[in-house]
């Protein structure tokens, strides 16, 4: 019988190892502040285009953070990163294994750790994502200020004249955007939940008959036994000890002879005149 594949399950693996691969350069998400112009009052006299002031990069698998070209590194986030690689790692080689073997008894469970990962990846990768621009914009607007950092495209972020003291402005231009990663990894997780859905169709093997197979000839006819005969309801009984002793002969009368038969009687002779 030919080997059944789960295709979908196999191109989710190889996609979640290219991810994996490729955040470790590349991240999901980066954004940058640059482009500063110092002034002094409404006329700037320092035009910093080329000049970057912060730098953002963002993955599940790697965090970079850069400050006028200083890294930092934080070890909360940083230990994350390592769990969210050991995960995805593992559903990759999870998921590539169960689609060679998806009928076999174990391959359901298999399945079952592998494809909900990447999902799982994306969802707590964006949801802080969405939570950081606005909790900075709920910051900054206490602090009179006006600061916005958008999750993708561009924006501009000044700081008024006469703000902590300083008679200048300064503004800058915000910049943010998905990089391909992230959009790779989102073709993993649908590959992965299709391959749960169509599991149904490579794990079940149907018992089909060959088609050159004879047909069954039919089983005679079983013979059925004579009926018993009727079983006695009483047992016979068994003879008790007084019947079971032999009796002696009883002794038998003499024969008696016959007595002899009596002499004829004489008949008296009568005259005649």
């Amino acid at each position: 019988m030919k080997a059944k594949i789960n295709w979908f399950g196999l191109a989710g693996s190889i996609v979640i190892l290219a991810v994996v691969i490729a955040s470790l350069y590349v991240p999901w998400w980066q954004m940058s502040i640059g482009n500063i112009q110092v002034g002094e009052g409404a006329n700037p006299i320092i035009s910093l285009e080329n000049m970057e002031l912060a730098n953002v990069s963002l993955s599940p698998m790697s965090t970079d953070i850069n400050f006028l070209g200083t890294g930092f590194t934080v070890p909360l986030i940083w230990a994350l990163n390592i769990t969210a690689l050991l995960f995805l790692l593992t559903s990759g080689i999870v998921m590539l294994l169960y689609s060679v073997l998806p009928a076999k008894s174990y391959s359901k469970h298999l399945l079952g750790y592998a494809y909900k990962k990447p999902l799982f990846a994306i969802i707590f990768f964006v949801i802080p994502l969405i939570a950081f621009p606005l909790i900075t914009q709920a910051v900054t607007e206490n602090l009179g200020l006006n600061i916005s950092i958008p999750l993708s495209g561009t924006t501009s972020m000044a700081l008024p004249v006469g703000f902590m003291g300083v008679n200048m402005s300064v503004s800058a231009v915000v910049s943010a955007a998905f990089l391909w990663p992230f959009w790779l990894a989102i073709v993993a997780a649908g590959l992965c939940i299709a391959a749960r859905l169509y599991h149904r169709k490579v794990a079940f093997i149907p018992n089909v008959k060959p088609v050159d197979s004879a047909p069954e000839e039919p089983s005679p006819p079983t013979p059925v036994a004579p009926a018993a005969p009727p079983t006695p309801t009483s047992s016979p009984q068994e003879p008790s000890p007084e019947q079971s002793v032999p009796q002696a002969p009883s002794e038998s009368p003499a024969p008696t002879t016959p007595p002899p038969p009596a002499p004829p009687m004489e008949q008296p002779a009568t005259s005649t005149s």
